[in-house]
């Protein structure tokens, strides 16, 4: 009789281990995204090995991307005229985000959530505390200087995970992936308040989610001195200063200046090209792995 009852207690045991794994393997991941060009993405997806776009299909249904109003779509490139780049089929970190942690966890579901527009600053339309003075002050053009990519962003993730709770789906937010800066090097006052802004966007974003500890990659931009010259020295530096205080922040650190031999570019010396991307994608992956860990 004991062991009839020991055999039904295990058997029960079992039963409710399987049904909390399934769970947790429905359970979406969302990471977000965020930045301008080099989040963007100027890697050419016809530049890949074969080998390694069979991969990128064979995940795709099961890591979506949403970047615009639009549905969420399956992990891909993108589409743009080739008139700066002689390619139309771009792609960002996020294939390469998406592929390895697909690949990593070959039964989990990923939802990538992406915002970036190229040539934004931080303390103007990145800015959680936005207005229009700070924007004028530190964007490029009448558009740029309406933006407000925070809150911009903040509404499609919302969008995005009402639409889950709405089918039932359970998710959690893995954390977030920042890749932007080079705008904030080019004036005094944008470079020398980025380690103000970058805290306060970590926080904001921690605060509008709910999730008080939530991870925050940086990519540490190094752009060649341009307007202001020492720019691009202070935003590396406030980079490295804040992903050094927070245990729930990782940097991805970059060499400074010419032959880009860590993350490859372009002949502009200013966006990464298609070994670059594909690079800090992986990057951006693993240092999201490592902090999900402490």
């Amino acid at each position: 009789m004991k062991r009839l009852t020991y055999l039904f207690i295990l058997i029960i045991f079992i039963a409710c281990a399987v049904t909390k794994n399934d769970a947790q393997d429905n359970e979406v991941q969302v990471i977000l995204l965020s930045g301008q060009s080099n989040m963007v993405g100027h890697g050419n997806y016809d530049a890949l090995d074969e080998s390694i776009k069979k991969r990128i299909a064979k995940i795709s249904d099961r890591v979506l991307l949403s970047s615009s109003k639009g549905d969420a779509k399956p992990l891909s490139y993108y589409t743009l005229n080739g008139k700066k780049y002689n390619f139309d089929k771009h792609f960002g970190p996020e294939l390469f985000v998406g592929l390895t942690l697909a690949e990593k966890f070959p039964k989990k579901k990923f939802l990538l959530i992406k915002k970036a527009v190229g040539g934004t600053s931080l303390y103007g339309a990145w800015n959680p505390n936005w207005n229009q003075e700070k924007s004028n002050a530190s964007e490029r053009g009448e558009v740029r200087k309406k933006l407000k990519l925070f809150s911009a962003h903040i509404n499609n993730i919302q969008r995005n995970l009402n639409n889950l709770k709405e089918k039932g789906i359970k998710f959690k937010i893995l954390g977030a992936l920042w890749l932007q800066g080079e705008s904030d090097t080019n004036k005094e006052i944008t470079a020398t308040s980025y380690q103000e802004n970058l805290t306060n966007l970590i926080a904001a974003y921690r605060t509008k989610l709910s999730s008080k500890e939530m991870p925050f990659v940086i990519g540490q931009v190094n752009p060649l001195p341009r307007k202001y010259k020492t720019g691009p020295k202070q935003v590396r530096e406030a980079m490295l200063t804040v992903a050094k205080a927070d245990d729930k922040v990782a940097i991805i650190e970059t060499t400074f200046g010419k032959p880009w031999n860590d993350f490859p570019k372009h002949s502009d010396n200013l966006h990464y090209k298609t070994e670059g991307q594909k690079r800090l994608g992986i990057a951006f992956a693993n240092k999201l792995q490592i902090l999900l860990k402490k």
